[in-house]
């Protein structure tokens, strides 16, 4: 049965979008399967893959609230084994759409429910909010993925958010579990970079990934190629931390089964 999980944290420019798209592909490249679900406006997942949202016959925004099945909306990437479900802008408008839908905040999980077995792991690119997308996407998931940016304020609004899946926990999903926090950005000459790890640290233990994802050029640089950074700099420090992460990742799955 495949693994939901959903990488989310209200406060932007954290490194959601970008954690998706280079995990994702440092799982395929482990030989597994995998599914990213883009659940954001501004569909950064999928131009990040090189895809046009104008040449999808369906995106998310279509499964969520005309009913479309997830199956035959995926496409084909440059990573063998990995596909996408994209997004496009007509998702800001989705939740309105939902908004007197009975179970709104179960759609996606329904919508789920027939693939996820075609899949080891599904990857849900969360929009900066705690809206009904990202409560969709929470529901659905058995975990999440909390990207924390290495710098002033990081642990600004992580209260709110995990005030969110405690009432996602006790409301709706009781099987919903924290991944873990996921340090990015990370710059070790920084002494501030240090005492947020720290601070995680003293604050979550060990709910805080062994991997910190680095700030690295190229990792900034391969999405405006439509590329994960594993293609288009396979040697650089944010290949290798997401290759590392997706090990982290695979180890602690197989020793829970």
């Amino acid at each position: 049965m495949g693994k939901i999980i959903a990488i989310a944290n209200q406060k932007g420019g954290v490194g959601k979008t970008t954690t998706t798209i280079n995990l994702a592909a440092s799982l395929a490249v482990n030989k597994k399967r995998v599914l990213i679900i883009d659940a954001d406006p501004q569909a950064n997942a999928t131009s990040g893959y090189g895809i046009d949202p104008a040449s999808m016959v369906s995106s998310i925004y279509e499964c969520l609230v005309d009913g479309y099945p997830l199956a035959g909306s995926q496409v084909k990437t440059c990573i063998e084994g990995l596909d996408l479900i994209g997004s496009r802008i007509d998702l800001a408008g989705a939740e309105l759409e939902l908004i007197n839908r009975p179970d709104r905040e179960k759609v996606l999980r329904n919508l789920l429910e027939p693939i996820k077995n075609e899949y080891d792991y599904i990857l849900i690119d969360c929009s900066p909010s705690l809206g009904l997308i990202t409560v969709n996407a929470l529901t659905a998931a058995d975990s999440v993925i909390i990207p924390v940016q290495a710098e002033y304020f990081a642990l600004e609004g992580i209260t709110k958010l995990l005030n969110t899946i405690r009432i996602i926990k006790s409301r709706l999903h009781p099987a919903l579990e924290i991944e873990g926090f996921l340090l990015t950005m990370y710059d070790s000459r920084l002494k501030l970079a240090n005492q947020i790890y720290d601070e995680l640290k003293n604050h979550f233990a060990d709910m805080i990934f062994d991997t910190v994802i680095p700030r690295n050029i190229k990792l900034s640089e391969a999405p405006s190629h439509g590329l994960p950074v594993l293609l288009y700099d396979s040697e650089s420090r944010g290949a290798t931390s997401h290759i590392a992460l997706a090990k982290e990742i695979i180890k602690k799955h197989s020793q829970k089964k």
